[in-house]
């Protein structure tokens, strides 16, 4: 078995990419639409859409030779080749900072270890079921799943097709009975039955029944309309809902969370790797990891817009056209401040973010804009302050009143285990929110 780790958002050095050439070779340049289709679970959440993930960006993108990884971390396998990218913040053997990230934006508390002892393919498979409360609750927010199931009957009442072939074979000689399919509306169809499928494997699971107390009042619902439970009927079950994907735009949380169900149920049969599905994995954007755990910090004082639930949806011009969602917009409208959250070094922030993040300003009448960034060492403050005047009339000058600054959380280094991490990134939040304060 051939093992790779390596950083995101950084340069693979020739002897790295010697060691996974196959793998690498897939991966390279490959958009997430066509990773997604082999069996790799990437985790932008079903509710926002990342304006720095994409579907036709990579996980690893080869140019003039060299290979770089982008803003996505987790696990992906090929055969005999097994590829571990961590945050960029990570030490040699643990990544605390994306273990942090998980817990601050799924809800898992500290008692929740994430297994780093496992096995690569161990690894993927227990990512994927800590991901599965957070994936069934948005979905259980458009209601219970409900789609048309076909019945076989054999009463006196007729009330769908005559199946002429079972009538035959079940009623003859005739006893007043006719076979018929019926189809009804219902919840308990092979979505449901999927999902409750995947609810039982979670039980049995350490820690799974934690995970789905998160989740009870879902639970609870699911196991109420699927019946009782036929563990048998689980291949019948992934097969209806392999040939059966959830497609529609209105259902799109149902969609991943039928996905996740699929990989979950595959998996625990080491399913992964063999088969059609050559690639797997699961990994996560780190640009909507830092977003949401962002917004987790400034919550109170900023809006938070949602791009996919169009919640704060705003429009640029008069004809309801151009529409635009800003990271955060504060709730002080009479000082209003946007926020830009970059899961970027600080270096990279350039160009077309800085014309970004100005445009949004412009429409929101705000002065100072930030880019809220991660930081591995000390934190630097960079102010940038805006141009007026042209250089033709010679009379270019920084204004006095509008700028942008860059403004980096910084990401302790050097903690001897996770709780030790945990405690300086609350005094890294502090510090942060304190200069947040005090830098306009």
């Amino acid at each position: 078995m051939k093992n790779l780790k390596i950083n995101d958002n950084s340069l693979l050095l020739p002897e790295q990419v010697a060691q996974t050439p196959r793998l690498l070779g897939k991966l390279a340049n490959k958009p997430f639409r066509d990773l997604e289709s082999e069996g790799v679970f990437i985790v932008q959440d079903a509710l926002k859409e990342s304006e720095d993930l994409d579907a036709e960006n990579v996980v690893i993108s080869h140019s003039r030779g060299e290979y770089r990884t982008s803003n996505l971390m987790g696990f992906i396998g090929f055969g005999d080749e097994r590829l571990t990218i961590k945050s960029r913040f990570s030490n040699h053997t643990e990544d605390h900072f994306f273990r942090y990230l998980l817990a601050r934006v799924f809800g898992l508390p500290n008692i929740v270890d994430l297994n780093t002892d496992l096995d690569h393919d161990g690894q993927v498979f227990e990512y994927l079921i800590f991901l599965f409360p957070r994936f069934l609750k948005q979905a259980m927010r458009k209601g219970l799943y409900k789609q048309y199931v076909t019945y076989q009957r054999n009463e006196a009442t007729i009330r769908g097709t005559i199946d002429i072939a079972r009538h035959i074979k079940e009623n003859t000689p005739f006893t007043g009975k006719v076979e018929f399919n019926e189809r009804q509306f219902s919840f308990d169809n092979a979505m449901m039955q999927l999902v409750r499928h995947t609810i039982e494997v979670i039980s049995l699971k350490p820690n799974g029944k934690f995970l789905l107390a998160q989740v009870k009042d879902d639970v609870r619902l699911v196991r109420e309309v699927t019946g009782p439970y036929r563990a048998y009927e689980r291949r019948r079950v992934i097969n209806q809902n392999t040939k059966r994907l959830i497609r529609h735009a209105y259902f799109r949380e149902y969609a991943s969370l039928q996905k996740l169900c699929l990989l979950i149920l595959q998996q625990r049969k080491h399913f992964v790797g063999s088969g059609k599905r050559e690639i797997y994995g699961v990994l996560f954007d780190g640009a909507w990891l830092w977003e949401e755990y962002v917004n987790s910090l400034i919550s109170a004082d900023y809006f938070h817009p949602r791009n996919k639930s169009s919640e704060g949806r705003h429009h640029l011009f008069s004809n309801s056209s151009g529409w635009v969602y800003p990271d955060f917009v504060s709730r002080d409208h009479d000082n209003r401040i946007i926020a830009d959250a970059k899961y970027k070094p600080i270096e990279t922030i350039r160009n077309r973010d800085y014309l970004q993040i100005l445009a949004y300003m412009y429409r929101f009448d705000a002065r100072v804009g930030y880019f809220l960034y991660p930081e591995g060492g000390e934190t630097r403050a960079h102010k940038l302050w805006l141009n007026k005047g042209s250089i033709y009339e010679n009379n270019e000058k920084p204004r006095d009143d509008t700028f942008v600054i860059k403004h980096g959380l910084r990401i302790p280094q050097g903690a001897k285990d996770y709780e030790s991490f945990v405690s300086l990134m609350k005094v890294s939040e502090a510090e942060f929110a304190n200069a947040l304060s005090i830098l306009v």
